[in-house]
């Protein structure tokens, strides 16, 4: 229910520019709520004078009454659907199935139209769909408000987002409120007793811990790239397409973007997309040394990525981190040179399909964890790598 103190309320329309849903008006200088109010609570974050409250009763809640499988699908920058959420629409394919239920993306952006058809080809059988020129670049009260909105009009029964840098700042404010529960950064997804089952690694990785929400509908969830297949797509499937207007005034935001300054490097792929990654660690002894890294990335069309200590030492930045505290990688190909192999660090490569450990430690951790071990200076093994290779392919 939400509520308006008249006698508190001062009538300076903030509220009016804040509802993406156009549903407050002003009326003898007083905020009134229409009849089409989502309860999405952009009124409230603005509201100088804390005259309108939300109480969402969390209890006794019909939980019968939600369904439906979302997957809230990111589109990056250059206009273009993050694959996590492909990897994230085949797991909700086979949930929905389960849980005989459907299976809906929803997408916010500008001119984002064009991108529906790829979303059905993962399985999406509808696609929710809001464009408006202020959601063309990520900000968490516009994002957050028209999640919230979507949520209180249609009710789904579990709500999935990339754990990404925008899924992990989108989905805690969508949960907060709304009073959800919310399990960040999950390595997998399944069902039990007709509830999603949550994993995600605990204790600084040393265990797994399983996780589930009965009380509170959706059951939301934030779950790590490259962690859970992707599916073949069919191009022969259709969606239908719901479009969602809303009124977004730029006075009601309270943040604005004035630069975005990119930490990767350009040129490079992104590290979670790239089929090779040769990471570093503090092995390598100097930044200078990533030299050699740069070199071999080169000769296999690869990337260059990082441990952690590397990143809080200043050589690499934050962009190329591997691990639990960065990103997960599943590449075709790994290189840990000078990682000893400590857990904050496997949890995010050992999905590669081959894994090569460099190291003058010959019981150093990263090698249980390889198909192929190096035992020795990385100063001196990967100048010797990058001259075979040249060397082989010079005689192709």
């Amino acid at each position: 229910m939400i509520e308006v103190d008249l006698e508190v309320c001062s009538g300076c329309q903030k509220c009016v520019k804040a509802c993406p849903f156009a549903v407050i008006t002003i009326v003898d200088k007083k905020a009134q709520i229409g009849d089409g109010c989502n309860m999405c609570g952009a009124c409230v974050q603005v509201c100088p004078e804390d005259a309108i409250t939300i109480e969402r009763k969390v209890k006794d809640v019909d939980l019968s009454k939600f369904t439906g499988i979302w997957v809230f699908a990111e589109v990056s920058d250059d206009s273009t659907i993050r694959n996590v959420t492909f990897e994230l629409l085949t797991k909700g394919a086979e949930l929905a199935k389960e849980l005989n239920q459907e299976l809906l993306a929803v997408i916010l952006g500008h001119n984002i139209e064009h991108l529906s058809k790829e979303l059905a080809t993962y399985g999406a059988s509808k696609v929710i769909m809001v464009e408006h020129e202020l959601l063309g670049q990520y900000n968490t009260d516009a994002y957050s408000s028209v999640i919230v909105g979507l949520i209180s009009k249609y009710n789904p029964n579990i709500l999935l987002f990339p754990a990404t840098h925008l899924g992990r700042d989108l989905a805690p404010r969508v949960a907060a409120t709304l009073e959800l529960g919310l399990t960040a950064d999950c390595t997998g997804l399944s069902i039990s007793d007709g509830l999603l089952l949550q994993t995600r690694p605990a204790f600084g990785g040393n265990i797994m811990a399983d996780i589930i929400c009965p009380y509170t509908r959706p059951q939301m969830a934030t779950v790590r790239p490259n962690v859970l297949p992707k599916g073949e797509p069919d191009q022969s499937r259709s969606a239908e397409v719901i479009k969602e207007e809303v009124s977004l005034d730029p006075k009601g935001l309270r943040t604005k973007v004035r630069e975005v300054i990119k930490t990767s490097i350009e040129g490079t792929k992104k590290i979670d997309e790239a089929d090779c990654v040769i990471s570093g660690g503090r092995g390598m002894c100097t930044e200078e040394n990533f030299n050699t890294l740069e070199e071999l990335a080169k000769e296999l069309n690869g990337v260059v990525g990082a441990s952690r200590v590397v990143i809080d030492l200043g050589w690499r930045p934050k962009s190329v981190q591997v691990g639990q505290s960065g990103i997960t990688v599943s590449p075709k190909l790994y290189f840990a040179c000078g990682i000893s192999g400590a857990i904050q660090h496997t949890v995010g490569m050992r999905g590669a399909d081959v894994i090569v450990a460099i190291n003058k430690d010959k019981n150093a951790p990263i090698f249980e964890f390889s198909q192929y071990g190096l035992v020795g200076d990385c100063q001196e093994i990967i100048p010797a790598l990058i001259k075979e290779i040249r060397t082989r392919k010079a005689g192709q």
